[in-house]
């Protein structure tokens, strides 16, 4: 008998959803490797394996029988995606163009040699981020430089403005997956991008503004406020907008600092100052890493780079990695809330991911533990560690749709099973 190896949903399926991985017709307690792989649009190979030994009938399925070894180990119906890794040094899995997918090939081995078996089965499966119908729409309005995408059906749509980190450009695979969920979400660039400024120097309210402006006049989406959606420099810079400007409903933060860092914030007559960088407490890891956690000045110290959250009257949801060490967002984020709370404010909901790292991304994104860091200029850790930033991503991404489909009104609900026509 042949074996065969079936992935479910069959041939392709949204990079948010899970999977089903199953092998059939091998010998009972056959011992065997399985391996997956992709490559990324810059030419980086991803890969990962886990040893298995199939049961009494000459079947494996990845949601009931646990890995014995490998990149993973234990029942992770996943972890063939999740606990992937790069061919090259500190190298983050990033997707730049959202109407083509990753092609991911999975394949079995015989034994638990992960390159010494013959190959018994292998399959390919495509890992979209739009889901079918999603519209995606180029946006060049005044000073303005974004993508938005928009579900399927008639809207309006609750509108969410989406905000990346440091690295500049127009980045759009989480806009893109979030907009298959019921809401109208605009990937906003703000440098190093078009004809934007090719550095962080000044970063201005009004250019947020303008860009919130847009979504909410548009007539796809409904009003009267918006969602905002950011992680590292972008919850920073998210946090600002909802301090300075009104119409701004609900944020998520995901990993965000408090304070001003690497670049002063203009609103009108106002500025914001960047906390100092205290170099001399850049440490170095076993590894050779830099770890700047400790390279902020704090902003209790330094309270004119406080950002004035008191003024907000969003309803927040902080999400934190726990093991960050980008910088310290578990303390940002207790600080926020005891700033709002002394103001009269709503306690913001605070969710602390223990053993995560700075990049909580939508699941199944390997972890990035370690990388360039433009503002440092070296590579830094990241913090984390797979199986549980994994677990992390997976909570974060669930919470932060309930927390927008409450906040923002709506009643959408999306199934797990995209409507793929082959």
């Amino acid at each position: 008998m042949e074996a065969t190896l079936s992935v479910e949903p069959a041939g392709r399926s949204c990079w948010d959803e899970p999977l089903s991985i199953a092998v059939r017709g091998l010998a009972p307690e056959q011992p065997v490797t399985l391996r997956s792989a992709l490559r990324d649009e810059k030419g980086a190979l991803f890969r990962a394996h886990a040893r298995y030994r199939a049961d009494a009938g000459g079947e494996l399925d990845l949601a009931r029988a646990p890995a014995l070894g490998g990149s993973f180990s234990g029942l992770e119906p996943m972890g063939l995606l999740w606990a992937m890794e790069p061919d090259r040094p500190f190298w983050r899995l990033v997707k730049r163009d959202v109407q083509t997918p990753f092609v991911v090939e999975l394949e079995v081995l015989d034994g638990h040699e992960p390159d010494g078996g013959q190959r018994l089965a292998r399959a390919v499966h495509e890992r979209h981020f739009m889901a079918p119908g999603v519209r995606r729409v180029p946006v060049r309005e005044g000073r303005v430089r974004a993508t938005l995408f928009l579900p399927p059906e008639s809207g309006p749509f609750p509108g969410i403005i989406d905000l990346l980190g440091v690295g500049g450009g127009l980045l759009e695979y989480r806009a893109s997956l979030l907009a298959g969920k019921g809401f109208a979400v605009m990937a906003l660039a703000y440098y190093n991008y078009d004809d934007l400024p090719k550095n962080m120097e000044a970063m201005r309210m009004e250019y947020f503004e303008e860009a919130m402006n847009y979504l909410r006049s548009h007539p796809e989406v409904k009003g009267p406020g918006i969602g905002l959606l950011g992680i590292s420099k972008g919850g920073e810079l998210g946090l600002a907008m909802a301090s300075f400007l009104k119409g701004i409903t609900a944020a998520v933060v995901i990993n965000g600092s408090v304070a001003a860092v690497g670049n002063t914030i203009y609103y009108k007559d106002e500025t914001i100052p960047p906390v100092t960088i205290l170099r001399n407490q850049v440490k170095m890891t076993k590894d050779g890493l830099k770890d700047v956690v400790d390279a902020l000045q704090s902003p209790l110290v330094e309270q004119k780079s406080f950002i004035p959250v008191e003024r907000s009257d969003t309803t927040f949801l902080f999400l934190v990695g726990q093991d960050d060490h980008n910088w310290k967002s578990k303390f940002y984020a207790d600080e926020i809330s005891k700033r709002l709370q002394a103001h009269g404010k709503e306690k913001p909901q605070i969710i602390c991911y223990p053993a995560a790292g700075h990049y909580i991304e939508p699941p199944y994104f390997p972890l990035c533990s370690a990388g360039m860091h433009l503002l440092v200029g070296a590579n830094i850790t990241f913090g984390g560690e797979p199986k549980p930033h994994a677990m992390a991503q997976l909570d974060a991404w669930q919470q932060l749709q309930t927390f927008f489909h409450k906040q923002l009104g709506t009643d959408f609900h999306v199934s797990n099973r995209s409507s793929w026509s082959i």
